[in-house]
Parts: C-alpha cells; sequence; structure tokens
C-alpha cells in the first residue's frame, strides 16, 4: 500500500496524503513496468467498434505522456479544462491521466449528456478542449461534441477515439502507437500540487448544474476509505462498473487503482455475461459494481470469488431496507450523496447494512443535522468551494457550508438511538441510477416541444426513479427531443420501450 498508514513527513502530515495522482502511477510502474495496468472490457468492440486494449504500466505510462504531449502540442496551456466525455475503456483512464500530467484540469461529462447539457455545463468553465469517442453504442459522440463546440466561444479542439471521425475532429488513436521515451513533467506550480483543481465533476440541483472541483488530495482522500475498507493489497486485481465520470467513480476506480498498484479491468455499462466472465478472473481481487446489481450478479452465476465486493449506493435513503447479505464475499456498502460526499462501511456480522452514525465516521469523516433537518457531512474528500472562483452568488454554483465547515448534502434526515435516518431525497431533483436530472428543466423542454405531452417520475426497483413520457406521437416527441440535444433519458421517456440507461 502506497499510503503508509503510520509513515508520516517532517511536518506530521501522512506522507502519501500529499502525494499527486501522476505520482502514484508513477510509482506504481516503477514497481511493475510489464505488469498488466489496464485491461478493456472484453465487448468493447460493441460499445466503440474497436477491438480491447490491455496495456502494461510501461504501455500505459508511454500513452499517458504521448496523450499529454499531443495537448500541449496543440497550445493548451497549464490550468486549461480539458472535457472528457468517454465510455468505461482503457481510453478514459488514459485520457483523465494524461490531462493531469499535461497540468491541465480534467472536467469528465455524464455520458447521457447531450449538446444541451455539455454546453450549459462548459460555458461557465472556458473549456478549451472536449474529448471523446468516435462512436459510444450506437450515439455518435464525436458529431455531439462537434454539435456543442460550435455553441461554446472556448472550445478551440474536438478529439476523439475510434475512426470514421468527422472533418475538423483531432484523432487520439495515435497515442497507444507512439514511441515517446521522455517522461512528460507536470508543469511546476507555487504551493503544494496536492491542493491544486485537478478534476471538475457535474451534478443537477434544483437550481441547474453545479460544477464541483476537488483537488488531488481530496481524490485520494475519496478513494482511501474504499480502498482500506476493502482490504485491498498492494498489486492486487480490481474490477470496476464505476465510470470515471462522478466523484464515486473516481473515489471508487481510479485511486483504489493507484493506491494499489495492480491491474484495473473495466466494464461498461452492465452486460451479466461479461460481467461473469471477467469476475470469475478476479479471484482474490476487488470488485466494484452499483448496489442494485448485486442481485444480477447473483442471478448470472458468475462464480465470482473475489477478496471483496464495493456495491455504490446512489439512494442511499434506500441502503437501510436493503437484504441482508448471504454471500461469502467481503462486502462494503458505499453510500454516495451526489457530488457531494461518500460514507463507507463494511457489512457486520448481521450481514445487513450498517445504520449511519451521527457525528465521526471511519478517517476524518463527520455528520452532523442541519437546524432545517438536513445531513451535513465534513471531511477531507468534501468540497466547500465554487468553480470557477468568483461565482458564489450563482445559485447554481454554491455550496451550502456552515461555519463549522459541513456541506449540506441536501437529504432531509432524523436522529433516532444516535443514528441518521434518511427521509428523503434533494427537493426539485430526479435520480436516475448514476444520474441526476432537474425536474424543472426537463418539464418546461418536454412543455416547450408539445404543450400536450407530459413526463413524470416513478419508483424503479433498480434505478430508485425512471422516466415516463406521454405524448400523441412519442417516436416522434423523441426524435424532436434528441435534435433540441436533450439528455438520452429524458429523450427516451417518450420512445417505446426505450433503452437508455443510467
Amino acid at each position: 500500500m502506497i499510503l503508509g498508514g503510520t509513515h508520516q513527513d517532517a511536518g506530521g502530515t501522512p506522507a502519501g496524503k500529499r502525494s499527486t495522482l501522476d505520482a502514484l502511477f508513477r510509482r506504481a510502474a516503477l514497481r511493475g513496468v510489464s505488469a498488466i495496468a489496464l485491461a478493456d472490457p472484453p465487448n468493447r468492440e460493441s460499445v466503440t467498434g474497436t477491438t480491447p486494449r490491455q496495456l502494461t504500466y510501461a504501455q500505459a505510462d508511454r500513452a499517458i505522456t504521448a496523450f499529454a504531449t499531443q495537448l500541449r502540442e496543440l497550445g493548451l496551456q497549464t490550468d486549461t479544462v480539458v472535457a472528457l466525455q468517454l465510455p468505461n475503456t482503457v481510453d478514459s483512464v488514459i485520457a483523465l491521466l494524461g490531462v493531469i500530467r499535461a497540468g491541465m484540469i480534467a472536467a469528465p461529462l455524464p455520458l447521457l449528456w447531450r449538446k444541451r447539457d455539455i454546453v450549459s455545463a462548459l460555458r461557465p468553465l472556458g473549456a478549451k478542449a472536449l474529448i471523446t469517442s468516435s462512436l459510444i453504442g450506437s450515439v455518435a459522440h464525436a458529431e455531439i461534441a462537434m454539435q456543442a463546440a460550435a455553441e461554446l466561444f472556448s472550445v478551440r479542439y474536438v478529439c476523439a477515439f475510434g475512426s470514421d471521425l468527422p472533418d475538423g475532429v483531432v484523432s487520439l488513436d495515435g497515442i497507444f502507437t507512439s514511441a515517446a521515451a521522455t517522461a512528460a513533467q507536470t508543469p511546476t506550480r507555487d504551493g503544494d500540487a496536492a491542493d491544486h483543481v485537478a478534476v471538475i465533476t457535474f451534478e443537477e440541483t434544483a437550481d441547474g448544474i453545479r460544477a464541483v472541483a476537488r483537488s488531488q488530495r481530496q481524490l485520494i482522500a475519496g478513494g482511501l476509505g474504499p480502498f482500506q475498507e476493502s482490504g485491498a493489497v498492494l498489486n492486487g486485481k480490481l474490477l470496476s462498473t464505476i465510470p470515471l465520470s462522478s466523484f464515486a467513480g473516481l473515489s471508487l476506480t481510479l485511486i483504489p487503482w493507484l493506491l494499489g498498484g495492480g491491474s484495473l479491468t473495466l466494464h461498461h455499462a452492465f452486460d451479466p455475461q461479461a460481467f461473469a466472465a471477467q469476475a470469475r478472473e478476479h479471484e482474490g481481487g476487488t470488485v466494484v459494481l452499483p448496489g442494485p446489481a448485486l442481485q444480477a450478479l447473483s442471478k448470472a452465476n458468475a462464480r465470482c470469488r473475489p477478496a471483496s465486493i464495493i456495491a455504490l449506493w446512489r439512494a442511499p435513503d434506500r441502503l437501510v431496507n436493503e437484504q441482508k447479505w448471504t454471500g461469502a464475499v467481503k462486502l462494503i456498502d458505499v453510500a454516495s450523496f451526489g457530488e457531494t460526499g461518500l460514507i463507507v462501511a463494511a457489512r457486520g456480522e448481521d450481514q445487513l447494512p450498517k445504520p449511519l452514525p451521527i457525528g465521526a465516521i471511519g478517517d476524518g469523516v463527520e455528520t452532523f443535522r442541519s437546524t432545517s433537518g438536513t445531513l451535513m457531512v465534513r471531511g477531507a474528500m468534501v468540497p466547500a468551494a465554487a468553480f470557477p472562483p468568483g461565482v458564489e452568488a450563482n445559485g447554481t454554483q454554491h455550496f451550502a457550508v456552515d461555519d463549522q465547515g459541513f456541506t449540506d448534502t441536501g437529504y432531509s434526515c432524523r436522529i433516532e438511538n444516535g443514528t441518521v435516518v434518511l427521509v428523503s431525497p434533494p427537493a426539485g431533483v430526479t435520480s436516475i441510477g448514476g444520474y441526476r436530472l432537474h425536474q424543472a428543466s426537463f418539464d418546461a423542454a418536454v412543455a416547450a416541444i408539445d404543450a400536450g405531452a407530459t413526463i413524470v417520475a416513478l419508483p424503479d426497483a433498480v434505478l430508485g426513479q425512471k422516466l415516463a413520457g406521454s405524448a400523441s406521437d412519442g417516436n416522434a416527441m423523441a426524435a424532436q427531443m434528441q435534435a433540441a440535444g436533450l439528455n438520452a433519458l429524458v429523450a427516451g421517456a417518450f420512445a417505446p420501450r426505450a433503452q437508455a440507461t443510467a
């Protein structure tokens, strides 16, 4: 384990907590140059139309350097915001680490976002590049990126992995064949590099899209708890279904891999057969998946024998009602409060989810109930400032932070027997799997296209909620919404037997 539990520097700070993501990767690469670092889903061809990749640490290091070099050669400067909309493949990891190695800021975007959300999220950030894939499933994401860039004055380059790219899109596939031998050095900044903004993620609130910026120190703090609770070993195996487009994805996929320095195998969406084949190869390792997929994993008869399973619960208010875990594998629950933070707890002897305590939890996380009855959290991973700087007055960018440094999650709660009982999720937001949607926005978008159409959020056993739309011509309505660049979940609500999922 790279982050020693007792080793401290002269200032009394655990040495690993001052690390950067690039430093963690380089340390892992030094230990195992020829070891497998990253592996694609075996069904990648059905996702992107390209063959699966498997990279050693030496190959991954060269690709990261080549990616960083290409960004610099495009004329992009230190602290430039670079947006990424990529599937859960090797490309996404290389791109994110390449942006950071180049001294820039990565802004991963949710996959189901289309032109409208992309433009709304990136316009305040002044993003200068947008990285995507030619295809993700049946969707031409490079085309969508070009449409978004046409409305964003700041975006100078659209780059993409894959073939048959539209005119004007810069190809990135050459980074995997680059013979670059010189390791790129991340530009020097004033102060501790670990405290600089490294990644921006996004979430929808009752006021619209909010950009959430985190330093490398905060990102490492977010991944440290899941890594330690899982009992992951140095150079171990990690299989993750959670993409890097959220704080949860970064904390459960990227950071544990960097801390352990083993192999990271990626799984896109949830394909039971492909996942079962991958899981069989991860005996003794760690598997990361959405909590509702635990039952699907059982039904798939995966014969999975990892050392531990990390289950991500995007609807933490429902976790308390989850079933007793009957598997022989150690199960760790991770309650996600959007982009605010995570709370990690392994199942106890009764194999039921642990109640959420009030006060100190684990490694520096604290909970508190506000006077208005909402859950507040404080800790090294929790963001407190708006991004970009100077937009605190904008409601979509505001964090509700009290004078003790606690940040409001928006979840209503009550206290019973010294534990927190979550009552309801944040108001004004529909939560579908890993996505939050601003209800007023999609209601207005539907009304603008067809005043007679309706869209409602319904409970869903797996996703938490789902959208159902009604219009005189559902297919035509879905097509108009797609043409308007609306989120695929909203447009898909009107298409019969829609297949858009979170």
